[in-house]
């Protein structure tokens, strides 16, 4: 399948030329790394055993925790290891395996967004069908479409990326591998690639992001005739998080693939990145719990009962 490529490794340069700031962004990436995984397993384990949280906003949560996680670990822990390789070096396969899954999340998580956002406007705007709506039975159903299309797009692009042939340079102007990148170094005709690529993001990037927009114009629209202040910001209250996050994953991803490729990734490339990567899967549960109590209070009750179990 891959036997067209004379290249057995690529050399990832990362984030900076400067080696002295290696041991600085080693610690800062642990950090980031630690408290996103962190709250993103807390997520999962709380939506699974807390009878409290057994509803399909939670259960999309927790299914968002988990893309997060395999986008996270996917990049990162190889990165972290580069800052103290002398030759930062990535095997054929697993730069593979990095993109395959790295894809798969990110694909998966454009219409994650999506079906969330659906869940909030049935919860709003048609409460007296949401449950029948959205059982149990359909929630899975929802997040194996989610799952299946992630991974089957995610195998498409990555096979038809690493069928390529690499016979100009093994160099990697960033750090970790990602389909423009790989593209770019190969001495191949890359343009049905980029075509595809290109239909992909805009079917992802601006069809959902539109279906999410007018969601959300009618979740308004039905909030607005609700007459108590009270029940206006317990419906605002409960799609806070999911806009904060929309924004944030659809604003990142939107500038960083329809505007004109270089080739090779910048500095302004490589920080974009760095927020799609490890910033944002890191927000996302912090952004669900702080203004969540349910969240909260499950949390609490894990550690209470951890507390009192040890005493």
């Amino acid at each position: 399948m891959y036997n067209e490529s004379i290249v057995s490794e690529f050399i990832l340069l990362g984030l900076s030329n400067a080696p002295d700031l290696d041991i600085t962004l080693f610690f800062v990436f642990l950090l980031m790394y630690v408290v996103c995984m962190t709250g993103n397993l807390i997520i999962i384990v709380i939506s699974n055993i807390d009878p409290a949280l057994n509803t399909p906003m939670y259960f999309f949560l927790g299914n968002l925790s988990f893309l997060d996680v395999l986008c996270t670990t996917s990049t990162i822990p190889n990165m972290l290891a580069n800052f103290f390789s002398k030759h930062k070096v990535i095997t054929f396969h697993g730069c593979v395996i990095q993109m395959f899954i790295f894809t798969a999340a990110m694909d998966a998580e454009f219409l994650l967004l999506t079906l969330m956002s659906i869940d909030r406007y049935l919860a709003i705007c048609n409460p007296l069908r949401y449950k029948t709506i959205m059982s149990k039975k359909s929630c899975y159903f929802m997040a194996a479409v989610v799952w299946t299309f992630g991974f089957c797009s995610s195998t498409y692009h990555t096979s038809s990326t690493f069928r390529l042939s690499f016979c100009s340079s093994n160099k990697i102007n960033h750090f970790f591998c990602e389909i423009p990148q790989l593209l770019a170094l190969s001495c191949s005709d890359t343009s049905i690639n980029e075509l595809v690529l290109i239909v992909t993001d805009v079917v992802l990037g601006v069809f959902c992001f539109i279906f999410i927009f007018g969601s959300y114009l009618f979740i308004i629209l039905a909030v607005l005739k609700i007459r108590s202040a009270d029940g206006k910001m317990k419906a605002f209250s409960t799609c806070a998080s999911h806009i904060t996050v929309v924004l944030l994953f659809y604003g990142t991803l939107i500038f960083a693939y329809f505007k004109p490729s270089t080739g090779n990734a910048s500095n302004m490339d490589k920080a974009i990145a760095v927020l799609y990567t490890i910033v944002i899967p890191m927000l996302n549960p912090i952004l669900y719990s702080l203004r969540n109590k349910e969240v909260k209070n499950s949390v609490q009750k894990v550690i209470f009962r951890k507390v009192t179990l040890n005493h």
